[in-house]
């Protein structure tokens, strides 16, 4: 059996290879470190007034970051 090189996949190919081999730990613990390793970001703050948009925007980023979804 070969080894997996999980450095060189996308992060979507990734996640997918972990959900097809849930037991393989590896895959596990290198899917969370790569999400760990990603610094959280500060979007907006409360008294921002445009707050609503930039937190949409931040989700639709989120969400086409992990599922490859066009952004609107």
């Amino acid at each position: 059996m070969s080894k997996i090189d999980y450095v060189t996949m996308s992060d979507q190919q990734l996640r997918q290879y972990f959900l097809e081999h849930r037991h393989d730990e590896a895959a596990f613990k290198a899917y969370l470190d790569r999400r760990r390793a990603r610094s959280p970001k500060i979007i907006t703050t409360a008294n921002d007034p445009d707050f609503d948009a930039k937190i949409i925007a931040a989700i639709r980023q989120q969400m086409s970051d992990n599922l490859d979804i066009p952004q609107q």
